[in-house]
């Protein structure tokens, strides 16, 4: 595949696998290469670190390192389209589309389900054993991106991975990327669908491949 339509990334990279906390820079391509946007930012992966997941590309990876599954507390690492934007309001300010979390919305994570790793309102003919609501009692949803990670709903492959609010600085979550209110509401203003973002997820030992396709980044 080509990654020559992609203009806009965000680069995060935790120190090994199993590491729950990673630091996060976005890039922008420009006539000069990549450039960096913005300050890095500190974010939570998984609580059990990251598992290679499956994206847009495949990076060559250890076949002992993990591998992303439903319920492993893993933050799928690989490369990602992002999108679309969600939140409890019923508009956001972002170029992106924007899907409102109204109180019916549920992400579904029963592998079983013909509606696995989808985003649908509760209705009687979608059934699912298990699942979580996008319009939570606390503010983690209340803004967030939906990361493009096993689009054609695998079983048990992962499903219902987002960048989201942090519940507190270095809380490992359950597999999304979390991150402080104010640098997510950021990177949700800065994110162009002309530019087809994308989120790249790896381990610091995997950052020289990376740098093989996207020349200048993490540098």
């Amino acid at each position: 595949m080509t990654l020559h339509a992609h203009d806009q990334l965000l680069l995060v990279v935790a120190d090994d696998m199993n590491r729950s906390t990673a630091l996060l820079q976005r890039y922008e391509r420009t006539p000069g290469g990549w450039e960096t946007v913005g300050e890095r930012v500190p974010v939570n992966v998984g609580r059990n670190g990251l598992g290679w997941g499956i994206g847009i590309l495949d990076l060559p990876h250890p076949d002992t390192d993990p591998v992303k599954h439903e319920g492993d507390g893993r933050a799928p690492a690989g490369v990602f389209a992002l999108g679309p934007v969600f939140g409890y309001a019923a508009v956001e300010a972002t170029q992106m589309p924007y899907r409102q979390a109204t109180p019916d919305l549920v992400c579904v994570d029963d592998s079983l389900s013909t509606a696995y790793n989808r985003i649908v309102p509760v209705r009687p003919e979608v059934t699912f054993r298990s699942f979580e609501w996008m319009h939570r009692e606390d503010s983690l949803y209340r803004i967030g991106v939906v990361v493009g990670h096993n689009g054609k709903a695998e079983a048990g492959q992962g499903s219902c991975i987002f960048l989201h609010i942090e519940k507190a600085p270095g809380a490992g979550t359950a597999g999304c990327t979390s991150m402080a209110q104010g640098p997510l509401a950021a990177i949700i203003r800065w994110l162009d669908p002309d530019k087809s973002p994308l989120l790249v997820q790896i381990p610091r030992q995997r950052l020289p491949e990376v740098q093989k396709r996207f020349k200048g980044i993490g540098e």
